[in-house]
């Protein structure tokens, strides 16, 4: 089969690989009709997440139809149409019959590399590293999903894939991060990034009772996008006092209610500690360029919460911690628990309440794979989420 393979930092190549097998009782395995290349796939493509190894089929976007069903599958068969969750759950854990299903126990076969890093580890991931479990992602023409009948969502056949794919990983991730923030009525949040995650957390937010949603970033074709949503756009590249000065100003003194990090670990900006952060990232002193995560802290009103969906790898300098106990901020983050959200957010599709795929800006044949990534790259203007159509 083709598949879309990491090969080096910001080298994905398409090549010829092997078809996945059943390897376990409780596998299916899919043909993929849809897939997506994610924000976060950009951190393995420029290098920032470790344990990748050369042949890595990328992918956490998947969608397809059942080809084949290992003999424990009682609930799917073939010919079903599902969406994948990108985060692999194994459904019986402490974590996952708790519905934290990004943490399970059982689902990461390299966990121990995890917890020697982190404390504890997570979940397995689609087509996201060998820490994070090395299984084959689905930018390919078939994906084995293990644990088949906990990871996917069966889907009507005659809906568009386009309107149901993002169910996979940044309908739900928006729809956690708004739900992080504890919204109550009459709500101001900001959300910093309007890329794909911050698109579906900006609607999100206003269909969990946010009065006002203020979206921040330096790109205007995104910032039109959030603002025909209903969102208060800032670009960050116009203001002349600076950010927090311009929330201040928009929120009356007070600040936010809440604040959500969706960029992560890429943050881009012109402040002393950003420029400071991508001159020690680019000599490898630092991991991660965590300006949007100091902003949001700033910015937060006091006994607020901030809401981190955006991806952080590991350590984070010059995070003013201090203002966060000070203000008694609250803070919630981490992978989505996706499977908990794709059944009811399904329903909200269905009923019309939203319609995730108009945030897609690209269609490509897989082979057009790898320029897609460099395009996606560089160039943000016009690239805000590209889908890859399998025929």
């Amino acid at each position: 089969m083709k598949a879309l393979c990491w090969e080096g930092k910001q080298n994905v190549m398409v090549k010829n690989v092997n078809d996945p097998k059943i390897l376990r009782p409780d596998d299916v395995i899919i043909r993929i009709t849809t897939a997506a290349i994610c924000g976060s796939d950009l951190h393995l493509y420029n290098g920032y997440v470790p344990s990748m190894q050369k042949g890595d089929i990328l992918g956490h976007e998947n969608m397809g139809e059942i080809v084949e069903v290992g003999p424990a599958v009682k609930k799917l068969k073939v010919g079903n149409k599902i969406v994948v969750s990108f985060d692999i759950g194994c459904g019986k854990c402490y974590h996952c019959e708790r519905q934290e299903f990004s943490v399970c126990d059982n689902s990461n076969p390299n966990r121990h590399l995890v917890d020697a890093m982190y404390g504890h580890g997570g979940a397995g991931l689609f087509g996201f590293s060998h820490l994070n479990g090395g299984y084959a992602g689905g930018q390919a023409q078939f994906l084995r999903v293990p644990y088949a009948e906990v990871n996917s969502v069966v889907v009507p056949n005659d809906i568009a894939d386009e309107k149901v794919l993002f169910l996979s990983d940044i309908f739900p991730t928006g729809w956690m991060a708004a739900e992080n923030c504890d919204i109550k009525p009459g709500d101001t949040v900001a959300i910093w990034g309007a890329g794909p995650v911050g698109q579906m957390a900006i609607r999100s937010a206003f269909l969990q009772g946010a009065e006002r949603v203020i979206a921040i970033d330096h790109i205007e074709s995104r910032l039109q996008l959030a603002e025909r949503a209903g969102a208060e756009c800032v670009n960050f590249d116009q203001t002349e006092e600076g950010i927090l000065d311009e929330l201040a100003f928009l929120t009356g003194g007070v600040g936010p209610d809440s604040c959500l990090d969706a960029v992560g670990l890429e943050a881009h900006g012109h402040s002393v500690t950003a420029l400071l952060d991508r001159a020690k990232a680019a000599v490898g002193l630092a991991t991660d360029r965590p300006d949007v995560l100091r902003q949001a802290i700033q910015a937060c009103r006091k006994a607020g919460t901030v809401s981190v969906p955006g991806v952080y790898a590991a350590f984070l300098d010059k995070i003013p911690f201090g203002a966060a106990f000070a203000k008694g901020l609250k803070f919630k983050m981490g992978q989505t628990h996706t499977q908990k959200y794709m059944a009811p957010l399904l329903e909200r599709v269905l009923e019309g309440e939203i319609d995730p795929s108009e945030i897609i800006s690209h269609r490509i044949d897989i082979d057009e794979g790898p320029q897609a990534y460099h395009d996606f790259n560089v160039d943000k203007e016009n690239v805000r989420k590209v889908v890859i159509k399998m025929h």
